[in-house]
């Protein structure tokens, strides 16, 4: 009972700490441009969430910035909150946001015990920023009116920025696999691979 109950304080921790991650590379690393959705660091933070805690709980600590964004917190980029937020033409980007960290998670998390940094921007490339661009996609057709082709036209400009965030994703996840390998979230049957593995990695 005392371990479950540690194991769900410190996956608790997890999620809140990476839900302020993501909130403070929103706030910080803001990059307007013509399009109206700013380039910002805030999907890196989706993406670390995935790759370091795992499809699940990287989805708790997103919809956590969901919840704070939907009462009125300003904690997306550029000081934005709001309900108002989810009926802009960045909803489809939000609302992505979901479906990309949990696709991040999976694909980043297929070696099981073993984080690799190529496995890891693979992840945050496909789920931070392909399905994104999905789902923001759609929004921008549904939401501001955009044609099909004009709504994929308008995500060109971001793909050099996003492609580098999930590499330097890969990279950040990779260094903190090999000084720190508790940081990642296991569940509980793994964890003995994991500590055997990461020892194995720094020989």
């Amino acid at each position: 009972m005392a371990a479950s109950a540690r194991l769900e304080a410190r996956d608790l921790a997890r999620v809140a700490i990476f839900a302020a991650i993501i909130i403070v590379l929103g706030i910080a690393g803001q990059v307007p441009l013509p399009f109206g959705v700013p380039v910002t660091l805030q999907t890196l933070g989706v993406m670390l969430a995935g790759i370091v805690l795992g499809a699940r709980r990287g989805a708790l600590a997103v919809l956590v910035v969901l919840v704070l964004t939907a009462v009125g917190l300003p904690v997306l980029a550029g000081g934005r909150g709001g309900l108002g937020v989810f009926a802009g033409p960045t909803v489809g980007y939000l609302v992505g946001w979901l479906p990309g960290v949990v696709v991040t998670g999976l694909i980043a998390r297929a070696g099981r015990a073993r984080i690799r940094w190529w496995r890891a921007a693979l992840g945050g490339l496909v789920g931070g920023v392909i399905v994104v661009y999905a789902f923001g996609t759609l929004g921008l057709v549904l939401v501001a009116g955009l044609s099909s082709l004009d709504a994929l036209v308008s995500n060109v400009a971001f793909l050099p920025g996003d492609a580098l965030k999930s590499l330097l994703a890969g990279v950040l996840a990779a260094a903190v696999w090999r000084a720190y390998p508790p940081a990642f979230a296991f569940a509980p049957t793994a964890r003995a691979e994991v500590r055997a593995q990461a020892k194995a990695d720094t020989v």
